[in-house]
């Protein structure tokens, strides 16, 4: 992979891996330093990922993968995780629905959240997410149907949601 096509591979996939890992997490900033983190590793292994298969799947596990890891390290150190020195950016502010949607997101156990994610958020038919998560295609279509009735049951027009807009 040289260097344009990795260019046009990481804008064609670095927005929908950020949000993708942000409605995992729940933490937009921390997402967007685990895609790039991911990418920069993608980049050294460039030569790895011109022969995989999904190319993109192998950024989302690495940056989920580094999501988790840096948690832990924040978790057991009990500290703020560390940001560069230069102030945030400022970004829009989601819209009601998208807040509602990842804070139901949240209450879901690991397993479910990712599933939807993958497949509703990334648009991963079943049978990839369950070549991405390791898992039997009827785990997955069983984390989705689960998952859905417990996003249904968190979320309703009071969270200002209309019909059909979960796939934020």
């Amino acid at each position: 992979m040289d260097e344009r096509e990795f260019d046009d591979f990481y804008a064609a996939s670095y927005p929908r891996v950020v949000a993708q890992l942000y409605a995992m997490i729940g933490n937009r900033d921390e997402a967007e330093e685990c895609v790039q983190e991911a990418f920069v590793r993608a980049w050294s292994h460039r030569r790895k990922l011109e022969r995989a298969e999904h190319p993109e799947a192998w950024v989302r596990t690495t940056a989920h993968r580094l999501a988790v890891s840096r948690w832990r390290r924040t978790r057991l150190a009990k500290r703020p995780t560390d940001r560069a020195v230069d102030p945030r950016t400022t970004t829009a502010p989601p819209s009601e629905s998208h807040v509602a949607l990842v804070r139901a997101l949240e209450q879901l156990p690991e397993a479910q959240r990712h599933t939807l994610v993958l497949h509703h958020i990334a648009d991963l038919p079943v049978h990839e997410v369950a070549r991405e998560l390791g898992v039997p295609e009827g785990t997955v279509k069983a984390r989705l149907s689960r998952g859905r009735a417990a996003l249904a049951a968190l979320l309703t027009d009071d969270d200002g949601l209309q019909e059909g807009a979960s796939h934020a």
